[in-house]
């Protein structure tokens, strides 16, 4: 068993009819309550955190300093936290400077048409 998978009592308290609901869910599948809910939470969490809402939301309270790395490589992964670190980088790189684009015609005389099956020009 790893640190991370080590037990941790957590006491929360619950209307009483999602605790009997609960109850009888896990007695229907003779469970323990405490299995049910670590199940219910795990299933939660996955789900939440593959929503695309989710992931811009912590994306955008890492870009803002509002979250730490450590803190967006629990809520994403790993990999999905790497990426926005690069990302992150990335942003806060000065910006090239660049002369504005000019309007030339970049084909000049050289442009062709090509006909097309259904005889538009494209």
């Amino acid at each position: 068993m790893s640190a991370s998978d080590k037990p941790r009592r957590v006491h929360f308290q619950s209307p009483e009819y999602l605790v009997e609901r609960l109850d009888a869910i896990a007695d229907l599948f003779d469970k323990d309550r405490t299995d049910v809910l670590v199940e219910a939470i795990r299933e939660y969490i996955e789900e939440t955190a593959d929503s695309e809402t989710f992931q811009e939301l912590v994306a955008t309270k890492y870009y803002d300093d509002q979250l730490g790395f450590e803190t967006v490589k629990q809520l994403v992964g790993a990999e999905t936290a790497q990426r926005l670190r690069l990302l992150k980088a990335d942003l806060e790189d000065e910006p090239f400077d660049l002369a504005a684009p000019t309007d030339v015609d970049i084909y000049g005389d050289d442009a062709t048409t090509v006909d097309t099956a259904d005889g538009d020009e494209r």
